[in-house]
């Protein structure tokens, strides 16, 4: 029932779209009349793709050497085209040579040289460095060209050179983690940055010389609104244009004249981090899978969300890979308990688990802004007490990664499946947050990633997640829909892309949207 519900909204939705969609790739745009688009975003303290993965304002400044289309796939970009010789395992690009740095200065291959480098610079420390380390040799034999060699095959590449592009004129020799660029960023995309009040907005304005073509809404506003419920409030007083809101923040508006609720579905889920640095969990492994028999994840999908997401037992189920024998950790409170105590855990006085002088005791930790994520790790604290362990909620405005004892994670990509596994699951790589290390893991997405053979990417993704199965690294417990709210006026979203983490993706094509 709560899948046809869904599908009906988002063909409702899709009827109040559909005639305005374009059939374009995510470097397309034409010019148009003056207009402003206020979007209720998250707050930023630097804006510079090459080094932090999180910012959706990336792809409005900033264009890679690929783009990814509506349907996820890659499409040329600064990239006007390539080649790939399997003997030496080299990409050829030829690059476009009519781009512009919003600065006036040429666009040329030795940015793109400069901005890999930079990224696989272990000083810049890079959250996605990981994605690059296949790149044995970049080489610029002239301005419009650029040679990729990596060690061995890695079809995810195309999609990691999706990446924004840097001026190396504004940044060669200076320290790309502290310069003053990160507040004032110049790229080739459709929007140049024009003012930032810190904390409050980021104004862009519509690059004219934009390579693609020239934008049509003239400036986007990037509202800084972190509380979600304050972002519906301020949708419905007419400041905020365009936002993401709470499942139940968004029921208000879907009989609402003027606006339109966007159901997207999404590669994106969360989870129970569990920190392996803490001695908790560094000394009992056992914990991850026993707690994760304990959560009832669907009546989180029923209560927080709505309806609007799934039950999520594996990093990959969004995709093709996904690994359906897998065990998937069912709601099994009395499993849970029983692996507990054939672990060591017995019950004290007080009807909680202990082992030798150790409480099963510990707090859930959650950003600041985000009451899905909060109404999740209340709900997860409170069916944990249940079966015996003494769990609280901690909302805080910074996250201590080194010392918390876990956090309420979200992440998830609609790309390769190397995305968001080899980073995130890999022993010491750039997004592995948890301290997670496991052999076998680490084997198999490597071997994941250096093969171009279909089949075997399939069986050896399969027997990955096979693995994180028996050494869970997260409790996972949902994939989200993201849901959007914008004003009827605005034209050319694409409501059946299938975004990213934090539902990241809904501007890929922002050139091409309209407001009237």
């Amino acid at each position: 029932m709560q899948q046809s519900i869904k599908k009906l909204k988002k063909f409702t939705a899709l009827l109040l779209s559909v005639a305005l969609l374009l059939p374009v790739s995510g470097c397309t745009g034409n010019g148009g009349e003056e207009s402003t688009l206020v979007y209720g975003s998250g707050d930023y303290t630097s804006i510079n793709p090459a080094l932090y993965e999180h910012g959706e304002i990336n792809s409005l400044i900033f264009s890679g050497l690929t783009a990814h289309d509506k349907d996820n796939k890659v499409v040329p970009c600064l990239a006007k085209d390539w080649s790939f010789d399997k003997e030496s395992n080299t990409y050829v690009f030829s690059l476009r040579d009519d781009v512009k740095w919003h600065d006036g200065e040429t666009f040329t291959s030795a940015d793109v040289k400069f901005t890999l480098e930079a990224i696989m610079n272990p000083d810049n420390a890079s959250e996605i460095a990981s994605n690059y380390e296949d790149i044995t040799k970049i080489e610029t034999p002239d301005d419009a060209t650029v040679k990729i060699t990596l060690k061995a095959p890695n079809v995810a590449m195309l999609d990691y050179l999706t990446i924004g592009i840097l001026p190396k004129h504004l940044l060669e020799g200076k320290d790309l983690v502290t310069d003053p660029f990160n507040q004032k960023p110049v790229g080739t995309g459709p929007y140049k940055l024009t003012n930032w009040d810190q904390g409050q907005s980021i104004t862009l304005e519509k690059n004219t010389d934009y390579f693609a073509g020239e934008p049509k809404i003239s400036k986007v506003i990037f509202k800084i609104v972190t509380d979600e419920k304050a972002r519906a409030l301020q949708l419905q007083s007419g400041e905020l244009d365009f936002a993401q809101i709470s499942p139940q923040d968004a029921e208000q508006f879907r009989t609402m004249d003027g606006f339109t609720v966007y159901d997207m579905d999404t590669a994106d889920y969360r989870g129970i981090l569990y920190n392996f640095n803490n001695d908790l969990f560094k000394n009992n492994r056992e914990l991850p899978n026993a707690l994760s028999y304990a959560i009832d994840r669907q009546s989180i999908i029923d209560s927080v969300l709505l309806g609007h997401g799934e039950v999520a037992y594996s990093p990959l189920q969004a995709g093709p890979y996904l690994n359906e024998e897998m065990e998937k950790f069912s709601y099994d409170p009395g499993k849970a308990m029983e692996l507990l105590e054939a672990a060591g855990w017995k019950k004290n006085d007080d009807g909680i688990y202990q082992k030798d002088d150790t409480l099963l005791q510990f707090k859930i930790n959650c950003g600041e802004g985000d009451q899905v994520r909060i109404d999740m790790a209340n709900i997860c604290a409170q069916q944990l007490r249940v079966i015996g362990a003494d769990v609280s909620v901690s909302v805080n405005a910074k996250t201590d990664w080194a010392n918390q004892e876990t956090y309420l994670i979200g992440w998830g990509s609609p790309f390769d499946p190397d995305d968001h596994t080899y980073k995130v699951f890999g022993t010491d790589k750039g997004a592995n947050y948890s301290g997670y290390s496991n052999a076998k893991v680490d084997e198999l997405l490597q071997k994941a990633r250096e093969t171009g053979d279909d089949s075997e990417r399939l069986a050896l993704y399969k027997e990955f997640q096979t693995e994180l199965a028996k050494d869970l690294p997260y409790t996972f417990l949902a994939y989200v829909d993201a849901i959007y709210v914008g004003k009827s006026n605005i034209r050319g979203i694409t409501p059946d892309t299938v975004l990213g983490h934090h539902g990241v993706g809904i501007f890929w094509n922002i050139a091409d949207w309209t407001i009237g």
